[in-house]
């Protein structure tokens, strides 16, 4: 599934991990508008399995990559390559 990610290959039929769709979706949202994700939207994640404590690490890894970006792109930091590296390692 991380690679499908990392290859932008988000379509719901290439993930092939209906479980992990609705958390997908959802953190989508948080990082798209953190302001915006519903009490129903956080319903849909308990009514596929996840817990409060799994819902709120998702919040929380998701708003951490967030901040990391942003201070990388204040500082003008370049990306490193990690994924082209990996290319390399197959």
């Amino acid at each position: 599934m991380v690679q499908a990610i990392a290859d932008g290959q988000t379509g719901r039929s290439r993930l092939g991990v209906p479980r992990s769709v609705p958390l997908l979706d959802y953190v989508t949202r948080v990082t798209e508008a953190a302001y915006r994700p519903t009490n129903e939207e956080v319903q849909r994640l308990r009514n596929h399995g996840w817990t409060e404590p799994q819902i709120a690490e998702a919040v929380y890894i998701t708003a951490m990559f967030a901040f990391f970006n942003r201070v990388a792109d204040a500082f003008g930091i370049a990306p490193q390559g990690y994924l082209e590296m990996n290319e390399m390692t197959k």
